[in-house]
């Protein structure tokens, strides 16, 4: 069911995040938004008010769940990001060995040993959150923010691995950093993730990040 949020905002629950993606697209060729934002569990609306009502915004919304929204296919190519783990580009890698149990290597083959898919790109410019972490890998982000993130850097949170496009304050727990370009403002596609890509993540040496 859709919820007023704001005097010009709605917002609709999901159950994941291909399901947003897939409403908020068919949402777009339906009624003029000021914007449609989804995310990982609902997608927001944003309308003016003093263009349509709240009934008409609210009925048309109900239509277009009730007609059904099919599901976005999963994008069909593999993109495989390099990352160096550890060390300085990922300082927070010995702490996770502690609070999870298992040495670097393990956490490596761990994190590189499965697929993924791009729940959404949000938060800051090309900030990909990126699902299906294993579970021994789940974490909570950290009590203290950093001030500062560099751009590239590979954190964890919540069972999602997330993607620094920028730098950026962050809490999440740094396990490594991809020197892959993550947000180009110049390019004609800005961002080189977005959602429902699959992703696999593969280990690097810090000399083959540098060069």
């Amino acid at each position: 069911m859709p919820k007023r949020c704001a005097d010009d905002l709605w917002s609709i629950a999901v159950e994941s995040p291909a399901d947003a993606q897939a409403l908020a697209d068919e949402l777009r060729r339906h009624g003029t938004w000021l914007d449609v934002v989804p995310g990982i569990d609902s997608v927001v609306l944003r309308f003016d008010p003093l263009a349509v009502s709240e009934g008409d915004t609210g009925a048309l919304i109900d239509r277009v769940v009730a007609h059904g929204v099919p599901t976005v296919p999963v994008d069909g190519e593999l993109h495989r990001i390099p990352v160096v783990y550890g060390g300085e580009y990922g300082p927070d890698l010995d702490e996770l060995c502690v609070a999870t149990g298992l040495t670097h290597d393990e956490i490596v083959a761990l994190h590189t040993g499965s697929e993924y898919t791009v729940d959404m790109v949000g938060f800051t410019p090309g900030f990909a959150f990126i699902g299906g972490l294993d579970d021994r890998l789940r974490v909570p982000r950290r009590a203290e923010p950093r001030a500062r993130v560099e751009p590239g850097s590979v954190g964890i949170a919540d069972g999602r691995t997330g993607l620094y496009a920028m730098a950026s304050p962050g809490g999440w727990t740094l396990i490594g950093r991809t020197p892959y370009r993550l947000f180009d403002p110049l390019a004609d596609e800005p961002f080189a993730l977005r959602a429902g890509m699959r992703v696999r993540f593969v280990a690097i040496g810090a000399e083959e990040f540098e060069r």
